[in-house]
This record gives C-alpha cells, sequence and structure tokens, in this order.
C-alpha cells in the first residue's frame, strides 16, 4: 500500500483473476537437408514461395538425353524416382498435407562428391538445438547417407535432443531392405529396431515404407542437355542470352522453328513427366500431424488419416505383416501407411518407438505432455523470484488449473468431472517442506488422465435365445 499522507480519494485496482496460459505451438517441424542456397541459421517459412526465395529451387539430377541418327530419344542414364536431395519435394508434400509454418536447417549446398555428409546434419542438428518453437524433426535427405550406423545415428542424436529439451518430437523414415529381399517388410523393421538403439525411445515415432506420390521432378527448359548426334546442346537458352549471342539460336533444339525439333522437346518433356517420385513418408506425416492439430487438437492421434499427392505405399503391407510392425517383442514400434480400397492411402499407425511403455504408447499422448510441459513452463516463468509463499501458490495452481479445464473440455483428458481428468498440487507439506522453501524451491505437481486412441476396437456379437 502506497504511504498517503494527503487527504484526498485514491483508487486502487486489485488483480483477482490468475494469470493464464498461453498453449505453445504443437506442429512446427525443423527440416534439416541440403539446398540449393540460403543461410545457414534456422530459418522459419511458411510457403514454398518463401522456400524457393530463400532457399532456391531442386537439385537438377536429370540425365543427359541422346538423340540418335534415327531421331529416337533416349535419357543416357535412368531418371531417378528418388532424387539424392529430396528436401524441395519433400517440402511440396508436406504443404499438400496440411503443413504450415516450418524451419528449415541447410546442411549444406547441393554437391557431387560426396553426396551427403553425415556431419553436415550433426551440425544443422546442433544448430537446431538454439531454436525454441520446432516441436518435430525430419532429415529429409537422410536416406542419401549410405552408412546404416550413420543413417540411424542421425535419429539417435535427435532423439537424444528431444529428450533433453522435452519439447520436440522425432519422425523416422525406416529404409527399405535390399531388392533382392524375400521378406522386405520384416528385414526393414529388423535393420531399423538394430540400428536406433534403446534411449528415449518416447520421443520418436517410426513409419514404413516409402510414398509412391503425384509429383515430378521440377525443371527449366534451359536445364535440359541434350546429346544430338554427337553434339551435346542446351535444349532451350534464355531469350537474354540468346540476344548476347545469335549464334547460340542455332544450339538450341527448342529455338529452332520446326515441328520435328518442337516435338522432340515434348518428347522428352513426357519422358520426365511420367517418372512420379518416390519419397520417404516423414514430410507427409508432418503435414498430418499439423492438420490434425489444428483441427482437432495435439490429443487426436494423427492416424487413420488420409494422404494427399500420394498414389499408393512404396510396398504393400496386409494385416499379418503390420502385426509384427506395430507390436514387436522389441518393443519398437513401427508406424505402417497402407492403401485401402475406396479409402486411398492411410496413416494406420499411432505410436511411440516406446511400444511396450504403458505410459508412452501413443503419439498423442507422448506430444500432448510435450505441450503442457513447454506451456506450463513458460507460463510459470514470470513467477520466479516472486515471494514463495501462499499467495503466489495460489495463483500458480488456479493458473494451472484453469489451463487444464480448457482442454478438458475440449476433449483431451478423461474424466465425468476436471477433478477426475487433473490434479494441481503446490504448497507446504503438500509438495514443499520447509527445506524446499528456504532453499527457493517452488514445487508443483501435475497429474492427468490423457485421453488414449481407440487402436483395437473389438466388437463381440452373439446369438439373443428368443423369449416368446
Amino acid at each position: 500500500m502506497a504511504p498517503y499522507k494527503t487527504p484526498g480519494v485514491y483508487v486502487e485496482e486489485i488483480s483477482l483473476f490468475p494469470p493464464s496460459v498461453a498453449q505453445a505451438a504443437t506442429a512446427i517441424p525443423a527440416f534439416i537437408g541440403y539446398t540449393e542456397m540460403g543461410p545457414e541459421e534456422p530459418t522459419r517459412i511458411r510457403s514454398m514461395v518463401d522456400y524457393r526465395t530463400i532457399f532456391g529451387g531442386p537439385s537438377k539430377e536429370l540425365p543427359t538425353f541422346n538423340i540418335d541418327g534415327d531421331g529416337n530419344i533416349s535419357p543416357e542414364n535412368e531418371i531417378p524416382k528418388t532424387p539424392v536431395y529430396r528436401m524441395y519435394y519433400m517440402l511440396e508434400l508436406y504443404f499438400s498435407n496440411g503443413g504450415g509454418p516450418c524451419y528449415i536447417i541447410s546442411a549444406g549446398s547441393y554437391q557431387t562428391t560426396p553426396a551427403v555428409t553425415p556431419s553436415d546434419f550433426t551440425d544443422a542438428l546442433d544448430l537446431l538445438k538454439k531454436e525454441d518453437e520446432p516441436t518435430l524433426i525430419l532429415f529429409p535427405d537422410a536416406g542419401s547417407v549410405s552408412s546404416a550406423t550413420d543413417y540411424h545415428g542421425l535419429y539417435v542424436a535427435a532423439l537424444s535432443q528431444c529428450a533433453e529439451l522435452g519439447d520436440r518430437f522425432a519422425i523416422c523414415d525406416v529404409r527399405h531392405a535390399p531388392s533382392s529381399s524375400n521378406n522386405p517388410v520384416g528385414d526393414a523393421a529388423t535393420a531399423f529396431r538394430n540400428g536406433i538403439g534403446t534411449n528415449h525411445l518416447m520421443y520418436g515415432a517410426a513409419y514404413y515404407p516409402n510414398l509412391k506420390t503425384s509429383l515430378v521432378h521440377q525443371y527449366a527448359e534451359d536445364e535440359l542437355t541434350v546429346n544430338n548426334n554427337g553434339t551435346e546442346i542446351v535444349l532451350r537458352h534464355s531469350d537474354e542470352t540468346i540476344r548476347e549471342n545469335s549464334a547460340m539460336e542455332n544450339q538450341s533444339l527448342f529455338h529452332i522453328n520446326d515441328g520435328a525439333s518442337r516435338k522432340k522437346y515434348y518428347d522428352i518433356r513426357k519422358m520426365i513427366e511420367d517418372v512420379k517420385l518416390v519419397l520417404p513418408p516423414s514430410a507427409a506425416i508432418a503435414g498430418a500431424f499439423a492438420k490434425v492439430d489444428a483441427t482437432r487438437g495435439v490429443w487426436k492421434s494423427p492416424a487413420n488419416v488420409s494422404l494427399n499427392r500420394v498414389k499408393a505405399p512404396e510396398i504393400t503391407i496386409d494385416h499379418s505383416e503390420q502385426e509384427d510392425l506395430n507390436v514387436s517383442d522389441t518393443g519398437k514400434s513401427i508406424n505402417a501407411i497402407r492403401f485401402f480400397s475406396g479409402k486411398g492411402v492411410l496413416i494406420w499407425g499411432a505410436r511411440t518407438l516406446d511400444g511396450n511403455s504403458n505410459e508412452w504408447r501413443y503419439i498423442s499422448v507422448r506430444r500432448f505432455f510435450n505441450m503442457v510441459e513447454e506451456s506450463v513452463k513458460k507460463a510459470t516463468e514470470r513467477f520466479v523470484f516472486e515471494p514463495n509463499d501462499a499467495n503466489t501458490w495460489m495463483k500458480v495452481k488456479a493458473m494451472i488449473e484453469n489451463f487444464l479445464t480448457l482442454q478438458w473440455r475440449a476433449g483431451a483428458l478423461m474424466g465425468g468431472k476436471a477433478d477426475e481428468a487433473f490434479f494441481v498440487r503446490v504448497g507446504l507439506g503438500e509438495t514443499m517442506t520447509e527445506d524446499d522453501v528456504l532453499n527457493g524451491r517452488m514445487i508443483v505437481e501435475i497429474g492427468m488422465a490423457a485421453v488414449r486412441p481407440a487402436e483395437f476396437i473389438i466388437l463381440r456379437f452373439s446369438h439373443k435365445m428368443i423369449e416368446s
């Protein structure tokens, strides 16, 4: 109370409402991979337009096209179905499936030898550690790492960062087994489980198999090279280049004004567009996470969700094959992506890698706790250095209870009443001793009955006896 010395009327405003908890973001992925250009530090973008402006376009991985003496066109090498550098196309898949703002951490620019270096990814992962907003970690280009040990090591490092910070979750791609394998599903699962280790499994989820998409290689005409009877020509020069050197027009198949040359260009274009890209699933999964979080909530499992711009899984998984993926004696669950007639391609799994844990078996439970922990942590920072007394304790308790009540009403917590859905405890003799108070520790205990998905719906039928 202010020291009043002069007679008069004074107005004092008394705060009766507790401070509020602002819900933390839940689906802000960080894509770690190679880019055409751009800054090394983590950069937030909102669309493909942002990405192209800051980081450039896709890598140029199309082969030279040969024209023989009879005018037949063929690619010098097979047009790759899966590019070495996938960041650009994975982002297209992410935004097509409901993705929003995300972070790009460039591991370096496109190069030829070596194509990818594991240390580039880990260095970029260290940069991500300093960012507070991202909540998901993906490695679009990890599949190009040649060593299986290095490949799995990236996800081990990501899981470690998730556990250390407690505010993010890793989405892992399971690589295919060798094409000669008679059991590609089982072999891929075994290789991944052997490589991923046993630490911090609750902070990640794995998905299999890769996806056949409707995406095709993006290119400009002047980026294509044609070998015409031993003479290498660029398919199309820019108009500015031709104005500067008119002789180049004769080297450009596109600029030769005759029907046969123009037809060759369209033949090449059709060859390219007939090759649909096959990509790892993590970017589409991240988009589904974002869409489900926005439309339902982070507490809803991101499963039984159809994927856009996906034609089919690269490998068809049936019911029996999924049994070992979903429930394994190793405890390391792998979520299947399956095609269902009349429904399309669906995410058909909702488990973390810690599939045998009763507490952290489900992705939605882990991510919901991440969200609440991060939200409450940020909200309680304002009470640091406040008096550690009953007034402060009641404000903190009321603030957290109000927040959890809203989560319960939204359907995130189980219970017919709020006090059945959660509890918040704080106080001397309840969560703290006199020694805690003397040492400046305010301890708050929070318990939540998070909803779990109906993973197995069991319908029991029986004959009813005739009564009359």
